[in-house]
């Protein structure tokens, strides 16, 4: 995949949050692309799609493969040179009934999967594995520990267990397989990208996304009484899109890239920002919630208390610097991608 755009490229998941940003930022740079989606006969979840390909014609090809059938990704690999995995499970917690079969499972066998076509395909030269800081720490609390308490790549999450936080579980068993499948042959290359909590414009309707089921919460007035006093990393899907493009075109991008913030941002800033704009939206918290009646009324809100422990009034810095240095990332203000999320939000629910 050189820097002038030539060539073939896989995107798993391209009807995804992610995914659609990605395809999209691929054809403008002159890429051919192969992606793949779960059913191409619903037709609100390929539109974006189908607009790129008027857009673009003779560009993007469309192809339906399932996660969970082997085999299912060939034909969509066939002459690609780069292969970016997005595609994955995400449940919101409330919504799995079993962590191993609803989370771990898919996502492990996904990636198997995938990785079983690209050992099939022999013009694929690199794998952009779409990860998580997830995969790096299961609670807030494990990020103390670290060096400064600061993020950084060098670290893998081993506190997470499929009853305990099963999305990052699964994000870390599927990267870990991902690596030794790599380690165990000479032909292609892998590099992941691990974003924080991905926020902005979504050019796809309603998503499974958590990033977007959590700020949904936030926009609809469950906190209107005032903000809990949690923060996340957070990155624009923007920015995310181009660190997978930077870390397949750049030769020298290797390992793992956090694609993130310096800074995390919480639910009671990001009310802030959109009520700069939105003055009267009477849904948005004006004040922050002191931590006590977060741990009293936390339970009936799906928090258990170890998770308030680990997560709650808890900040911790980003080291962000190989993105920014290699992949040459720059991150856009928080209050832009927060503005364009919301705004985005609302019309598409305006167009419902």
């Amino acid at each position: 995949m050189g820097e002038d755009g030539s060539g073939t490229v896989l995107v798993t998941g391209g009807s995804g949050f992610v995914g659609s940003h990605l395809v999209k930022r691929l054809l403008e740079r002159g890429y051919r692309v192969h992606t793949t989606v779960r059913s191409t006969a619903d037709r609100a979840k390929v539109r974006p799609l189908r607009e790129m390909q008027q857009a673009h014609p003779g560009r993007l090809a469309l192809f339906e493969a399932d996660l969970l059938r082997e085999g299912s990704f060939d034909a969509a690999m066939t002459d690609c040179r780069v292969v970016f995995h997005v595609a994955s499970p995400f449940l919101m917690p409330e919504k799995i009934k079993d962590g191993r079969r609803d989370m771990v499972d898919p996502s492990l066998l996904g990636t198997r999967n995938v990785l079983a076509a690209i050992e099939r395909t022999p013009t694929v030269g690199r794998l952009v594995f779409t990860s998580t800081v997830g995969a790096i720490f299961g609670d807030y609390a494990d990020v103390l520990a670290m060096d400064g308490a600061v993020l950084s790549e060098r670290h893998f999450n081993t506190t997470s267990t499929v009853e305990n936080n099963p999305y990052h579980y699964a994000k870390t068993v599927a990267e870990r397989a991902a690596w030794e499948a790599e380690a165990a042959q000479a032909r292609w290359r892998m590099v992941s990208v691990n974003p924080g909590l991905i926020l902005g414009p979504s050019l796809t309707p309603a998503s499974d996304s958590g990033s977007l089921f959590l700020l949904e919460e936030l926009f609809k007035g469950y906190f209107f009484y005032g903000a809990p006093d949690f923060s996340f990393t957070t990155v624009d899907v923007r920015e995310a899109a181009d660190a997978h493009i930077a870390t397949a075109e750049n030769p020298d991008a290797k390992g793992r890239y956090i694609v993130a913030d310096r800074t995390m941002t919480s639910f009671h800033e990001m009310s802030r920002i959109i009520r700069t704009r939105y003055p009267r939206d009477l849904r948005l918290p004006r004040t922050a919630l002191p931590h006590w009646p977060v741990r009293v009324l936390g339970p009936a809100f799906g928090l258990t208390q170890d998770y308030i422990r680990k997560h709650l009034g808890i900040r911790f810095r980003v080291d962000n610097s190989r993105s920014v240095g290699e992949l040459g990332i720059t991150y856009r203000p928080i209050e832009q991608t927060v503005l364009d999320h919301y705004q985005a939000w609302r019309n598409q629910r305006a167009a419902k």
